[in-house]
C-alpha cells in the first residue's frame, strides 16, 4: 500500500485541502459513492468524509454478508496558523483514505470483497491545539457528540478505528498496535483472529495497546483518556477495535513532520487483510457466547457508554 498511502499525503498535505477536493480525487480512481458534509462557520468547520465502497454480496446489493466501517479519527490533519503542514495527528485520515484508495484499485484489477466496506474520517487543515499532558492534544472544531454521530454508521458490524497515539508513555515502538475489542460498555479480550493477522503482515510478535475503563467512557466527563481512539464505541452496539500508530519517543498530535510512511503503510494493509477476512465471514471481533454469558452473569455496561451522573 505503499503507493496509496503517498499519494493521499501529498494531496492532504495542502493548506487549502477540503472535503470536495478529496471527493474529486477519489471520484477520478474509481469511488463514485462518497459524501462530504460541512460542520461548522466560515472561520470554524470540518469536512466529514463517508465513502462506501459495495462488496459483491453485501448489503447494499440487498445480500448478508457483514460490513467492516474503517474510522480515521483524528482531530484535524493541520493546525495552521500555528504549524505548516501536516501533523501527527494526520496519520489516521491518511491510512483510512488510502484504505478506500486500495480497495477502489483492487475492485478494479478484479478483486472485490464479498461484503461491503464504509470509511469515514473528516478533513480539516487548521485544527486548535489544546494543552495536554505529556503533550498537548490536537482539538477540534466539533465535538466528540458530533464526531460520532457523522462517522459512526450504525449499519457496521463490527469497526476499526485508526488514531495517532504517540503522545503517551505506554507504547514505546514505531509501527502500530491493536486496542482489546470493546463492546457496550465491556473490554473483552483481544481478538486471536486479529493477532493473526497481524503477525502475518508484521512478521513480529503483535502489539497490543492497553486501554482502561477511561478510555472506553464519552469524552467530556472529566475523566483522563490515551486520546480518542476508543470513542467511536460509546455510539455503537458494533465490537470496535483500535489500531494506534504508535512510536517509541512521545510525539505530541501537533507535531510536523512525524507523519511515518513505513507505520501507516504497515497499519493500512492490516485493515486491508482484515476488511478481506471479515467481509466475508472469515473473521470474528469476538466470542459471541463468551459475550452473552458475561451479561448474562455481571448484567449490561452500556452505562459507560453514556455521560454517567455524578453519585452523592
Amino acid at each position: 500500500m505503499l503507493s496509496q498511502i503517498m499519494e493521499i499525503y501529498e494531496l492532504l498535505d495542502d493548506a487549502m485541502i477540503d472535503g470536495i477536493k478529496v471527493k474529486e480525487f477519489l471520484f477520478n480512481r474509481g469511488l463514485d459513492n462518497v459524501i462530504v458534509k460541512r460542520i461548522g462557520d466560515s472561520k470554524k468547520y470540518t469536512d466529514f468524509i463517508k465513502i462506501i465502497i459495495p462488496g459483491s454480496d453485501g448489503k447494499f446489493n440487498n445480500k448478508t454478508f457483514p460490513t467492516l466501517e474503517v474510522i480515521g479519527r483524528l482531530g484535524g490533519i493541520g493546525a495552521r496558523p500555528y504549524r505548516i503542514g501536516l501533523v501527527s495527528d494526520a496519520d489516521g485520515a491518511i491510512v483510512a483514505l488510502s484504505v478506500a484508495l486500495k480497495l477502489s484499485d483492487m475492485k478494479r484489477k478484479g478483486d472485490q470483497l464479498k461484503g461491503d466496506v464504509i470509511i469515514a474520517t473528516h478533513i480539516c487543515p487548521n485544527a486548535p491545539i489544546i494543552p495536554h499532558e505529556p503533550v498537548p492534544f490536537m482539538g477540534s472544531p466539533v465535538d466528540m457528540e458530533v464526531m460520532n454521530e457523522n462517522e459512526v454508521d450504525k449499519i457496521a458490524d463490527a469497526i476499526l478505528s485508526v488514531d495517532t497515539t504517540k503522545g503517551n508513555k505506554i507504547i514505546k515502538w514505531n509501527g502500530f498496535a491493536i486496542t482489546p475489542t470493546v463492546k457496550e460498555g465491556w473490554i473483552l479480550k483481544v481478538s486471536d483472529d486479529l493477532l493473526r493477522i497481524m503477525e502475518q503482515v508484521t512478521g513480529k510478535t503483535p502489539r497490543v495497546l492497553p486501554i482502561t475503563m477511561q478510555d472506553i467512557t464519552p469524552y467530556g466527563n472529566g475523566i483522563s483518556h490515551i486520546n480518542s481512539i476508543m470513542q467511536p464505541s460509546t455510539a455503537t452496539s458494533a465490537p470496535v477495535v483500535g489500531v494506534a500508530i504508535t512510536s517509541e519517543t512521545v510525539v505530541p498530535g501537533s507535531a510536523t513532520g512525524a507523519n511515518r510512511i513505513i507505520d501507516m503503510e504497515e497499519a493500512g494493509r492490516f485493515i486491508i487483510e482484515v476488511a478481506k477476512e471479515f467481509t466475508s465471514n472469515n473473521l470474528k471481533f469476538y466470542d459471541v457466547n463468551e459475550f452473552k454469558n458475561l451479561v448474562n452473569i455481571y448484567g449490561s455496561m452500556i452505562h459507560l457508554q453514556k455521560n454517567g451522573v455524578k453519585q452523592k
